[in-house]
């Protein structure tokens, strides 16, 4: 049996090591706490226990709190109802505080006061709604406790196993953006770079060396020929290095003053890229560009060098950008798709595009702390090349998934957390 290469077995491995991860890592949970007759969330398995204002019920003895988080036409907030031994209390009664302890050892005091027949708590609960819930209700002199896990987007994966998945992260900063705006065309011959051979006196031809489509260099002999006047033997030779794009002559033939060879040096080449109107009064003389060949994969850097002023029976205008092409790689009539750049931005706060992920009706990324990992849902600007700006969302200086985030989202929505409102 053939053995495996290092690259394939490492594959191997990490396929191994996320199946253990996804089937392991979502345990419930054993630093849960509670006083009082508490209500565990999802992380236990058991059910949260809903009261008629759709929110979560908790139990000390006869008396009863109802905890929901209210988002009807305000921000998220909590709001909260008591009763003993199935009578409603009034709100004036009751002196309630709640601590939400969140992954990184950020604190939200809450403090409730009475509209209505209503508690509301007088802080926003920002997302995500991941957090430890620790919760103190003075009544008549008694103090009732709680506290249970209340996750979401949050999961544990161990630094070995990260590594082996090859797991990247990123500090969330300021960069410069490069904006961009994405075309195709084609590669071109660079018809500056053409030679046409003749031949310095008339005469018949009596041997040729190449054929059409054949690389030559500089010096060597294309056609013997012999001269009408002098009936001497006399030698074309190949003025440049390159390819013979058009061969007219052949064996017996006169040479008439005409055109034989035309050789085109391949080692300089032509991006003609088409831009549409909408994005023409962008694209500027001198704008780096990079350019990728669609059918190999290789990617090379130029700068526009012409903008055509006749516009293209499809109203595009052609871009012309000379590219080197030395290694022979990019080979005139292939197909290219290119961005060129339009200007820069500054954003304060962005993360790399390729961390972003879905979830629920959010784009996110993946916060690291430690061996946990949990959503940040962003707001999102400018999106160009690499990077997506953050306005708001996460932190700066935050450590974010970067690579591989698939890897989190997956593990994540294995362990079904629930948004519990």
């Amino acid at each position: 049996m053939k053995a495996l290469s290092q690259h394939a077995a490492s594959k191997l491995l990490a396929i191994a090591l996320l199946g253990l991860l996804l089937a392991g890592c979502n345990q419930p949970n054993s630093g849960q706490h509670s006083s009082g007759n508490n209500i565990h969330g999802n992380a236990d398995g058991t059910e949260v226990l809903k009261g008629p204002h759709r929110g979560r019920l908790l139990s000390d003895g006869d008396f009863t709190l109802e905890l929901a988080i209210f988002e009807t036409g305000v921000p998220p907030e909590f709001r909260a109802w008591a009763t003993k031994n199935g009578n409603t209390i009034s709100p004036s009664d009751i002196d309630l505080n709640i601590k939400l302890s969140r992954l990184g050892d950020t604190v939200d005091d809450i403090n409730f006061s009475q509209q209505g027949d209503t508690l509301r708590g007088d802080t926003v609960i920002y997302e995500p709604h991941s957090f430890i819930v620790t919760i103190n209700a003075v009544h008549k002199g008694k103090t009732h406790s709680w506290e249970y896990d209340n996750f979401e987007g949050r999961t544990r994966i161990e630094t070995a196993v990260a590594q082996a998945l090859e797991i990247g992260t990123a500090v969330a900063g300021s960069v410069v953006m490069q904006e961009t705006i994405s075309v195709y065309g084609q590669i071109a011959a660079n018809s500056e770079r053409k030679h046409r051979v003749t031949a310095r006196f008339n005469g018949t031809i009596k041997s040729v060396s190449f054929s059409q489509g054949e690389q030559v260099r500089k010096g060597q002999t294309l056609a013997t020929v012999e001269s009408n006047e002098s009936l001497q033997l006399f030698t074309i030779a190949a003025p440049i290095s390159g390819v013979i794009t058009q061969r007219d002559a052949n064996a017996g033939e006169q040479t008439d003053g005409r055109q034989l060879f035309t050789i085109m040096d391949t080692r300089s080449v032509w991006a003609q890229l088409s831009v549409f109107p909408a994005d023409l009064a962008l694209v500027k003389l001198g704008a780096s560009v990079t350019i990728t060949d669609t059918t190999s994969g290789y990617t090379f850097k130029g700068t526009v060098s012409q903008i055509n002023l006749l516009a293209e029976a499809d109203q595009s205008v052609k871009v012309r950008v000379v590219l080197d092409n030395q290694s022979g790689q990019l080979r005139p009539g292939r197909h290219i798709s290119a961005d060129i750049r339009v200007g820069e931005h500054f954003a304060a706060l962005a993360v790399k595009r390729t961390g972003l992920q879905a979830f629920r009706d959010f784009t996110v990324v993946y916060a690291q702390i430690g061996e946990e990992y949990e959503v940040r849902m962003l707001d999102l600007g400018l999106q160009a090349g690499d990077w997506a700006e953050v306005l708001g969302g996460l932190e700066p200086g935050t450590r974010y998934v970067s690579e591989n985030s698939y890897v989190i989202k997956a593990d994540i929505e294995k362990s079904g957390a629930s948004h519990d409102h």
